[in-house]
């Protein structure tokens, strides 16, 4: 019951009734929220499995929840509660139908880290390959049906006790999506789904499968490691430029969602590493945990490129027009708002223009508590595949601000780019004329040189030899007058 009492206060006090309030009564609010947000952690560690992935959900709704929530609960992406050694040696001999020491010349019992659902150990094979295990904690499969059944009751106590929560759509994509993310076998299709998909980026690594020793409860895969996405110290010590990494990541996400329509939900940092390559000297994006996978439609792909080819333009009709078609309805401006995590303001006057500002970033919580009705009432108006792309873009926007590169051109000149891509295919694919496929090929191909051509002029007016041309042009030109 700590959710909707803190929350409630937290919305009655942000309404334009209570604007002035004393820093005393802020800083008792906000030790309201830290007490209630490590409550519920302790709650999500103590029930396990099903809590703790409900726990790392609502832990990536900074655009929903305060702050202290968000913080407290974003720790079970990388803390969660571990199995036991026998736990672990029970999971291997019913899955495998071995010994750990008959599969294994070395079996690290001390997890490399412990999430939701499993935890993952380095091993060595009997041929000397070096492996990372992921085990499904034991209780999982058998509670998760239960967990969720009891999570749906207490949330439909507490609608009642508070008309506007709106949390009932957790329940839904848990009970949609757990299933798929407890079969380890799933997991290894999509991640050798996306490896081929990708396969042309050199810069990105996916483990490799050994599916003769996995099972639904348990993974073999090649180990990797590196430092995690968001460890800008790490990238500095082994000399991995930020900005290339922040710019791929980019590339990777816009290439899933808008040309792909299949994207990896859960790129935590824990999920996403960072390692450079000895050998040629190139930085790789590492992306492990495959199981939590959205398979985007094609008419919500179409309807999401042009919504955001709308917000990059600052084209407020097309705005309006798409996230009407998203669902969002008359609370378009909000829609909005919640994509881009930005202002209205910042909206209307194109969210490439500038990056976001600190009084922007405290706007934008402040104004979650004073509408969060109707953010709530929004989530359940959306299609189900928004939800788990509003998290997808919650969890990159904390890279992005943990790197320093928000907002940054390169990652809107990308979108871009495979937004052209995207609704060029489609429209090719849907016209019978060679004439007009052969129209679309060439204003897709005008396009792509317009933003190759603007990168160009960013690059040039950012660089050395850039500002050298711009000095010799001004020089000349105050000689001419």
């Amino acid at each position: 019951m700590f959710i909707p009492f803190s929350t409630f206060c937290y919305v009655l006090i942000s309404t334009p009734s209570f604007t002035v309030t004393s820093s005393f009564f802020l800083g008792s609010l906000c030790g309201v929220h830290l007490r209630s947000a490590e409550r519920l952690r302790k709650l999500c560690c103590v029930n396990r499995g099903t809590f703790i992935k409900v726990g790392q959900h609502l832990g990536a709704l900074d655009y929903l929840l305060p702050e202290e929530y968000t913080r407290t609960l974003k720790v079970l992406h990388s803390q969660a509660p571990q199995s036991t050694r026998q736990e672990i040696e029970q999971v291997i001999r019913e899955d495998l139908g071995k010994e750990i020491k008959e599969l294994f010349v070395s079996f690290e019992y001390t997890p490399l880290g412990a999430a939701s659902l499993a935890q993952v150990h380095k091993a060595v094979l009997q041929d000397g390959r070096t492996v990372a295990v992921k085990i499904q904690h034991p209780k999982v499969q058998a509670q998760s049906s239960k967990d969720i059944l009891l999570i749906e009751v207490l949330l439909l106590v507490v609608k009642q006790i508070f008309p506007d929560f709106e949390f009932m759509w957790l329940v839904e994509e848990a009970k949609k999506n757990l299933p798929l993310e407890l079969d380890f076998l799933h997991e290894g299709r999509n991640a050798e789904k996306v490896a081929d998909m990708f396969k042309n980026f050199d810069f990105l690594k996916v483990p490799r499968i050994y599916w003769e020793l996995s099972s639904s409860r348990v993974l073999l895969m090649e180990f990797m490691e590196g430092g995690q996405v968001n460890d800008r110290a790490y990238m500095e010590r082994n000399g991995i430029d930020v900005n290339e990494i922040s710019r791929n990541l980019g590339k990777l996400y816009s290439e899933m969602i808008f040309v792909n329509g299949f994207v990896h939900c859960d790129p935590h940092p824990g999920n996403v590493l960072v390692k450079k390559c000895p050998a040629s000297g190139k930085a790789h994006i590492i992306l492990l945990d495959h199981g939590l996978y959205q398979v985007l439609s094609e008419s919500f792909r179409m309807d999401y490129c042009r919504l955001w080819q709308a917000l990059i333009k600052a084209d407020m009709k097309r705005v309006q027009k798409y996230s009407r078609r998203l669902g969002a309805g008359d609370m378009y401006p909000l829609f909005a708002c919640v994509v881009t995590a930005r202002s209205w303001e910042a909206v209307n006057r194109g969210i490439d223009k500038s990056p976001v500002s600190a009084s922007e970033d405290m706007e934008i919580r402040s104004n979650t508590a004073a509408y969060l009705p109707q953010i709530t009432q929004l989530l359940n108006n959306v299609p189900r595949q928004m939800l788990l792309l509003l998290k997808t873009n919650d969890l990159l926007r904390g890279i992005e601000l943990a790197l320093n590169t928000r907002a940054s051109a390169s990652s809107f000149l990308n979108m871009s780019r495979c937004c052209i891509r995207a609704v060029s295919k489609y429209q090719r694919s849907k016209s019978h004329s060679l004439y007009r496929k052969a129209q679309i090929s060439l204003t897709e191909a005008l396009s792509l040189w317009q933003i190759s051509l603007y990168e160009l002029f960013l690059w040039l007016k950012g660089s050395q030899l850039g500002n050298w041309v711009i000095a010799l042009l001004r020089r000349r030109h105050h000689s001419m007058y």
